[in-house]
Protein backbone atom coordinates (compact mmCIF):
# COMPACT_ATOMS: atom_id res chain seq x y z
CA UNK A 1 0.00 0.00 0.00
CA UNK A 2 1.31 3.42 -0.84
CA UNK A 3 1.81 6.50 1.30
CA UNK A 4 -0.47 8.13 0.05
CA UNK A 5 -3.37 5.70 0.21
CA UNK A 6 -2.09 5.17 3.67
CA UNK A 7 -2.56 8.79 4.39
CA UNK A 8 -5.77 9.21 3.02
CA UNK A 9 -7.55 5.77 4.39
CA UNK A 10 -6.50 7.26 7.79
CA UNK A 11 -8.07 10.52 7.32
CA UNK A 12 -10.97 8.48 5.82
CA UNK A 13 -10.85 6.40 8.87
CA UNK A 14 -10.57 9.42 11.29
CA UNK A 15 -13.20 11.09 9.49
CA UNK A 16 -15.88 9.24 10.22
CA UNK A 17 -14.92 8.37 13.77
CA UNK A 18 -15.58 12.18 14.26
CA UNK A 19 -18.74 12.27 12.17
CA UNK A 20 -19.48 9.25 14.64
CA UNK A 21 -18.28 11.33 17.69
CA UNK A 22 -19.93 14.31 16.47
CA UNK A 23 -23.54 12.66 16.30
CA UNK A 24 -23.29 11.16 19.37
CA UNK A 25 -22.72 13.92 20.87
CA UNK A 26 -25.39 16.26 19.32
CA UNK A 27 -27.71 13.57 21.25
CA UNK A 28 -26.32 14.87 24.33
CA UNK A 29 -28.95 17.87 24.87
CA UNK A 30 -28.44 20.58 27.85
CA UNK A 31 -31.53 21.79 26.42
CA UNK A 32 -33.71 21.83 23.27
CA UNK A 33 -35.61 24.67 22.12
CA UNK A 34 -39.25 23.80 21.13
CA UNK A 35 -39.33 24.05 17.36
CA UNK A 36 -35.52 23.23 16.55
CA UNK A 37 -32.35 23.84 17.95
CA UNK A 38 -30.34 22.83 20.60
CA UNK A 39 -27.29 23.36 22.70
CA UNK A 40 -25.36 20.02 22.88
CA UNK A 41 -22.00 18.71 24.19
CA UNK A 42 -19.71 20.15 22.06
CA UNK A 43 -21.22 18.32 19.28
CA UNK A 44 -19.75 20.86 16.45
CA UNK A 45 -15.64 20.30 18.03
CA UNK A 46 -14.87 16.83 16.39
CA UNK A 47 -15.67 18.57 13.23
CA UNK A 48 -13.98 21.48 14.03
CA UNK A 49 -10.65 19.34 15.42
CA UNK A 50 -10.87 17.70 11.94
CA UNK A 51 -10.14 20.77 9.68
CA UNK A 52 -7.41 21.76 11.91
CA UNK A 53 -5.83 18.38 11.53
CA UNK A 54 -6.25 17.99 8.19
CA UNK A 55 -6.93 21.50 6.57
CA UNK A 56 -10.02 23.20 4.43
CA UNK A 57 -10.62 20.54 1.84
CA UNK A 58 -10.90 17.48 4.33
CA UNK A 59 -12.81 19.51 6.90
CA UNK A 60 -15.54 20.73 4.27
CA UNK A 61 -15.63 17.15 3.16
CA UNK A 62 -16.46 15.79 6.13
CA UNK A 63 -18.69 18.34 7.90
CA UNK A 64 -20.82 17.87 4.52
CA UNK A 65 -20.91 14.27 4.79
CA UNK A 66 -21.91 14.30 8.75
CA UNK A 67 -24.57 17.34 7.42
CA UNK A 68 -26.07 14.42 5.42
CA UNK A 69 -26.04 11.94 8.36
CA UNK A 70 -27.78 14.95 10.50
CA UNK A 71 -30.91 15.20 7.55
CA UNK A 72 -31.44 11.43 7.43
CA UNK A 73 -31.90 11.30 11.97
CA UNK A 74 -34.16 14.50 11.86
CA UNK A 75 -35.92 14.03 8.27
CA UNK A 76 -39.28 15.09 10.19
CA UNK A 77 -38.19 18.32 10.65
CA UNK A 78 -37.84 18.82 6.44
CA UNK A 79 -40.77 17.24 6.40
CA UNK A 80 -42.56 20.18 8.80
CA UNK A 81 -41.14 22.79 6.40
CA UNK A 82 -44.02 22.16 3.89
CA UNK A 83 -44.08 22.98 0.11
CA UNK A 84 -40.60 21.54 -1.94
CA UNK A 85 -39.27 24.73 -2.29
CA UNK A 86 -39.14 25.19 1.70
CA UNK A 87 -37.66 22.05 2.34
CA UNK A 88 -35.06 22.22 -0.07
CA UNK A 89 -34.32 25.84 1.79
CA UNK A 90 -34.46 23.84 5.37
CA UNK A 91 -31.95 20.94 3.68
CA UNK A 92 -29.63 23.73 2.61
CA UNK A 93 -29.69 26.10 5.40
CA UNK A 94 -30.69 24.01 8.41
CA UNK A 95 -28.15 21.42 7.38
CA UNK A 96 -26.06 21.23 4.15
CA UNK A 97 -24.56 25.04 4.51
CA UNK A 98 -24.38 24.54 8.19
CA UNK A 99 -22.50 22.11 9.42
CA UNK A 100 -20.47 22.21 6.30
CA UNK A 101 -18.98 25.52 7.32
CA UNK A 102 -17.75 23.75 10.16
CA UNK A 103 -15.25 22.26 8.46
CA UNK A 104 -13.95 25.86 7.64
CA UNK A 105 -12.15 26.27 10.62
CA UNK A 106 -8.41 25.83 9.13
CA UNK A 107 -9.28 28.15 7.01
CA UNK A 108 -10.68 30.88 9.68
CA UNK A 109 -7.32 30.11 11.63
CA UNK A 110 -4.76 31.24 9.16
CA UNK A 111 -4.39 34.47 9.46
CA UNK A 112 -3.45 33.63 13.95
CA UNK A 113 -1.40 30.75 12.94
CA UNK A 114 1.79 32.39 14.95
CA UNK A 115 -0.47 31.85 18.36
CA UNK A 116 -2.71 28.21 17.93
CA UNK A 117 -4.75 29.45 20.95
CA UNK A 118 -6.02 32.31 19.48
CA UNK A 119 -6.09 30.52 16.36
CA UNK A 120 -8.20 27.89 17.60
CA UNK A 121 -10.45 30.53 19.99
CA UNK A 122 -11.13 32.62 16.57
CA UNK A 123 -11.83 29.29 13.91
CA UNK A 124 -13.98 28.02 16.52
CA UNK A 125 -15.75 31.55 16.85
CA UNK A 126 -15.92 32.10 13.16
CA UNK A 127 -17.47 28.67 12.09
CA UNK A 128 -20.29 28.57 14.98
CA UNK A 129 -21.35 32.36 13.37
CA UNK A 130 -21.53 31.04 10.60
CA UNK A 131 -23.82 28.37 11.56
CA UNK A 132 -25.76 30.99 13.29
CA UNK A 133 -26.16 32.67 10.11
CA UNK A 134 -27.34 30.06 8.33
CA UNK A 135 -30.07 29.20 11.21
CA UNK A 136 -30.69 32.90 11.48
CA UNK A 137 -31.79 32.94 7.85
CA UNK A 138 -34.03 29.60 7.78
CA UNK A 139 -35.67 30.94 10.39
CA UNK A 140 -36.06 34.47 8.69
CA UNK A 141 -37.57 32.71 5.20
CA UNK A 142 -38.55 29.10 6.12
CA UNK A 143 -39.92 29.18 9.55
CA UNK A 144 -41.14 32.79 10.06
CA UNK A 145 -44.70 31.79 11.20
CA UNK A 146 -43.76 30.09 14.12
CA UNK A 147 -43.63 33.57 15.71
CA UNK A 148 -46.80 33.68 16.53
CA UNK A 149 -46.23 30.63 18.95
CA UNK A 150 -45.22 33.02 21.37
CA UNK A 151 -46.19 36.02 23.06
CA UNK A 152 -43.51 37.51 23.26
CA UNK A 153 -42.81 37.65 19.34
CA UNK A 154 -45.94 37.73 17.90
CA UNK A 155 -45.32 42.04 17.44
CA UNK A 156 -41.99 41.09 16.20
CA UNK A 157 -40.53 41.63 12.35
CA UNK A 158 -39.53 38.02 11.40
CA UNK A 159 -35.97 38.62 11.08
CA UNK A 160 -35.98 39.64 14.82
CA UNK A 161 -37.49 36.83 16.20
CA UNK A 162 -35.26 34.80 13.96
CA UNK A 163 -32.20 36.76 15.64
CA UNK A 164 -33.64 36.69 19.42
CA UNK A 165 -34.47 32.67 18.71
CA UNK A 166 -31.59 31.22 17.08
CA UNK A 167 -29.41 33.06 19.34
CA UNK A 168 -30.85 31.98 22.55
CA UNK A 169 -29.64 28.27 21.79
CA UNK A 170 -26.83 29.52 19.05
CA UNK A 171 -24.88 31.55 21.42
CA UNK A 172 -24.60 29.27 24.36
CA UNK A 173 -23.91 26.35 21.80
CA UNK A 174 -20.80 28.60 20.81
CA UNK A 175 -19.62 29.37 24.14
CA UNK A 176 -19.65 25.86 25.03
CA UNK A 177 -17.71 25.23 21.80
CA UNK A 178 -15.05 27.62 22.26
CA UNK A 179 -14.52 26.78 25.64
CA UNK A 180 -14.07 23.20 24.94
CA UNK A 181 -11.91 23.93 21.85
CA UNK A 182 -9.65 26.06 24.19
CA UNK A 183 -9.50 23.42 27.18
CA UNK A 184 -8.44 20.89 24.27
CA UNK A 185 -5.72 22.81 22.80
CA UNK A 186 -4.49 23.72 26.08
CA UNK A 187 -4.80 19.59 27.11
CA UNK A 188 -3.62 18.34 23.76
CA UNK A 189 -1.97 21.32 21.75
CA UNK A 190 -0.50 18.40 18.99
CA UNK A 191 -4.13 17.27 18.32
CA UNK A 192 -4.69 20.42 16.29
CA UNK A 193 -1.83 20.34 14.28
CA UNK A 194 -1.53 19.27 10.67
CA UNK A 195 -1.24 15.61 10.21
Amino acid sequence: MSTVSYSKTRIMTEGAMMIALSTVLSMVKVFTMPYGGSVTLLSMLPLILMSFRHGTKWGLGIAFVHSLLQILLDVSSVAAAGSLGAQIGCVLLDYVLAFTALGLADAFAKPFSNNKLIAVAVATFGVCFLRFLCSFFSGWLLWGSYKDYYDWAKDLPVWLYSLIYNGSYMLPETIVTIVGAILLVKAMPKQFEHQ
